[in-house]
């Protein structure tokens, strides 16, 4: 007999996919079992559940009502106890219906879904550390959705990470690592999870939407052959995997849900791979070589075949009804179809199937509109135009390994951007070696990473900053920095948050960097005076930054003289307030003995009590300025 199998993701937000939920589904489903996806809060999960039993009770009482309508209406009420704004309708007149409707929300918050849980296993993944109170209460929840807590997994970065702390505060020992090995989740099966293909269908069943999307997500290596201190390769991946063939990846996604975009590779150091001249040639051969482009497959056709094979019914019933909505709204565009008739048909058989709500169509409606659907689809609906692929190495490159010889390799496919660490200022040479020699190979769309409060100090992070937009101005290139911010990984006072401080650093001057990332969407791009604009054009102003208060910080160019005369680009609208100038001025009036009394404080960046302990009106007088909040 299948078993009810729930993978979850914890409700916080990330660009990528769960990839190794997405190998699980495919194994669960290879063996016969039926798997469900979820990805938010698991309280609406529950709701919707007792709603789908109370579904099923409600068309038992009164058959002749389509009681799929309501489901929205019903799922919030269980919910949250709150009247149900429907229609009037006779079915809700009979007593039977109004004291079921009022049972399952009894159900609700006497958390009958934990009595009388469905799934014979729960799956979930973990990420980053710092996502500890939402990791630990989806784990906490979710184990009660499951009839046996032994059938109940954990896994993931995380979970790999510190397996002690989860289990201490879930009960679940977690399974750490890969699933490189057979038997992994059942003991009796021999299939190795990880080389199982993904099941890009499960993203389909839920409401988020990831960042990153229309891509082959995959590995042709694993691991990594440094051991940097500060890094979780080691514990994630330690054995280092110098190839694993891309062309079958590639081909059982392309079969099952059509050909992606773009090409995005988590390898963590394919540099050190034996194998890369022949990684190279692989990635080319399909379909990424220099200047390739991607023709999108009709997604209509795919959700069809893929809904009559049975592929996952819930996934692309959804899919179908939001493309008929694209195809109603094209039909609606006078530039697009011109013929009436087809605008009203179209609408009106959609709308008599039902199929305008996920929740009200089925297979056996759309498989009856399809006849009707598909040429008009591929007529006003499907227009496809060639676009650009790509393919991202997006854990990086190692710049110590980098060479001319590798770049021109690597210069053969489509690589966009390349991604390249520059951790620590000490490096500085080898990264600008590897800057030019991508460039010399005619590779002109980089990217960098740079790790900040850790053992650097905050002068590093310009200096590095600085020295990428003086590549881009002599060189011709761009490249975009995204500065990282260090926190232990297994630290128990620190893993579960972002508050630790490196030793260099300060909470004041950490909060000034996130305050000029925010203000530029956590890069800096090319050009100097857009870099210059943000940290400064010299040392001098990005420490003046760094101690600036932060609601000037965000707000320079309305209120910074000097700025809105530097950079007038940056200026929008007319603005008189000075506010900056006259911190300024009073901030460099400080003499030494003051100034020292003030950074303390300001380097706390806690501007309350402290401020009336200070007995000098003049510090006192300056730290008002940090007080004020950024809409002031």
């Amino acid at each position: 007999m299948p078993r009810e199998v729930l993978l979850i993701e914890p409700n916080y937000k990330n660009k990528y996919p769960p990839m190794g939920l997405m190998k699980i589904a495919t194994y669960y489903k290879r063996i016969g079992d039926n798997v469900r996806f979820f990805k938010g809060d698991l309280r609406d999960f529950a709701a919707e559940l007792l709603c789908e039993d109370l579904i099923r009770i409600l068309t038992a009482i009164e058959p002749n009502t389509d009681w799929r309508v309501f489901i929205p209406h019903l799922t919030r009420y269980i919910r949250y106890g709150k009247n149900v704004d429907i229609p009037e309708e006779a079915a809700f007149e009979n007593i039977f219906v109004i004291e079921t409707v009022k049972e399952y929300r009894n159900k609700y918050k006497m958390q009958d879904y934990f009595l009388t849980p469905r799934f014979d296993v729960v799956g979930i993944t973990t990420l980053f550390t710092f996502h500890w109170k939402e990791t630990i209460e989806t784990i906490n929840f979710a184990k009660r959705l499951c009839k046996d807590v032994s059938c109940v997994f954990v896994g993931g970065v995380a979970a790999t990470i510190v397996p002690d702390y989860i289990e201490s505060e879930t009960g679940i020992r977690p399974i750490t690592g890969i699933l490189n090995q057979p038997g992994a989740l059942d003991t009796n099966n021999e299939i190795i999870i990880d080389t199982l293909p993904l099941d890009y269908s499960i993203l389909h069943e839920v409401d988020y939407k990831y960042p990153a999307s229309d891509a082959y997500f995959a590995y042709m290596t694993r691991g990594c052959v440094n051991n940097c201190e500060f890094c979780a390769v080691s514990t994630l991946e330690p054995e280092y995997c110098g190839y694993i063939s891309l062309k079958r990846q590639l081909d059982d996604t392309c079969k099952r849900f059509g050909e992606q975009q773009h090409l995005l590779l988590l390898d963590n150091n394919v540099l050190a791979s034996e194998s890369f001249d022949k990684i190279i040639d692989e990635i080319k051969a399909c379909g990424f070589v220099r200047g390739a482009t991607y023709l999108p497959p009709n997604p209509y056709v795919i959700a069809i075949d893929n809904l009559r094979n049975g592929i996952n019914d819930r996934a692309y019933i959804r899919v179908c009804v939001n493309l008929y909505r694209e195809l109603i709204a094209k039909c609606n565009n006078r530039n697009i179809c011109r013929d009436e008739k087809i605008r009203d048909e179209v609408y009106k058989r959609i709308v008599d199937m039902k199929c305008t709500l996920d929740y009200t169509a089925t297979k056996e409606a759309i498989f009856a509109l399809d006849d009707f659907i598909a040429p008009i689809y591929a007529k006003y609906a499907y227009r496809p135009v060639k676009r650009q692929r790509y393919v991202d190495f997006n854990q990086g490159v190692d710049a110590r390994l980098i060479t001319l010889k590798s770049m021109k390799k690597l210069a053969e496919i489509n690589i966009r951007p390349l991604r390249i660490a520059f951790d620590h200022w000490n490096m500085r040479k080898k990264y600008e070696e590897s800057v030019r020699a991508a460039a010399a190979a005619g590779i002109t769309n980089l990217s960098n990473y740079m790790l900040y409060n850790y053992k650097d100090k905050p002068i590093d992070l310009y200096r590095r900053m600085k020295l990428t937009i003086e590549l881009c101005e002599e060189l011709g290139v761009a490249i975009y920095s995204f500065p990282m911010k260090y926190h232990p990984i297994k630290d128990p006072d620190y893993f579960r948050n972002r508050e630790y401080i490196g030793k260099h650093w300060n909470r004041k001057y950490i909060r000034a960097i996130q305050a000029v990332l925010t203000a530029t969407h956590g890069k800096i791009g090319r050009g100097k005076q857009f870099f210059e604009a943000a940290f400064g054009c010299n040392e001098a102003q990005f420490d003046e930054i760094l101690n600036m208060p932060e609601a000037l910080i965000i707000r320079r160019f309305e209120h910074d003289s000097a700025m809105r005369e530097r950079y007038p680009d940056y200026v929008r609208g007319d603005y008189s307030n000075t506010t900056t100038d006259e911190w300024r001025r009073e901030y460099n009036a400080l003499n030494d003995e003051q100034r020292k009394i003030a950074l303390k404080i300001i380097r706390k960046n806690i501007f309350n009590n402290d401020i009336i302990g200070v007995d000098d009106e003049v510090v006192r007088s300056v730290l008002r300025y940090y007080q004020m909040q950024r809409e002031k």
